[in-house]
């Protein structure tokens, strides 16, 4: 059995922030502004997966409200997701994502962001699919206000769940 769910995230960009993407720091002048480290790729990821299963959003698993979360690392909390769906008897089939952001360039980082979310995720990277665009600036992500991702995970039933 197949399960399909799409992930979006967005979050603005602010001073005094990391940029971190797919669990890499990309060097930049400004960063993502959230309750936690705001990587938008991981979180519209989570969001894709958990979508699939019906389950909510990472807002329901992690809410903003609970100070725990303050800071925290998106890939250990995708690795959650992931064990979540496990335990609904789910595994990834395949996620294919897209960044959007007019600045930095990221196709330097594209192959350590697939490596880092297969890693977490118990999959091979040639499951896992980043792609980057601008909006040729266009809009807030154009106009450098913020960094939005959206994600599309096919969830499989485990042969063994």
């Amino acid at each position: 059995m197949f399960r399909i769910g799409h992930g979006y995230d967005v979050h603005r960009l602010a001073e005094g922030r990391r940029l971190i993407l797919g669990g890499v720091e990309i060097p930049h002048n400004v960063g993502l502004l959230g309750h936690s480290d705001a990587d938008v790729l991981v979180h519209a990821v989570m969001d894709a997966m958990l979508g699939a299963l019906a389950l909510g959003d990472i807002g329901h698993l992690f809410p903003d409200t609970d100070e725990k979360y303050r800071g925290a690392d998106s890939m250990k909390l995708l690795g959650e997701v992931c064990r979540v769906c496990e335990n609904h008897g789910y595994e990834i089939g395949n996620i294919d994502a897209t960044v959007i952001a007019q600045s930095p360039k990221l196709a330097p980082y594209i192959v350590q962001m697939r490596q880092n979310i297969a890693d977490v995720c118990g999959c091979k990277p040639e499951q896992i699919s980043v792609k980057a665009t601008t909006e040729e600036k266009l809009g807030f992500t154009g106009e450098r206000l913020g960094i939005s991702a959206h994600a599309v995970a096919l969830m499989v039933r485990r042969q063994n769940g």
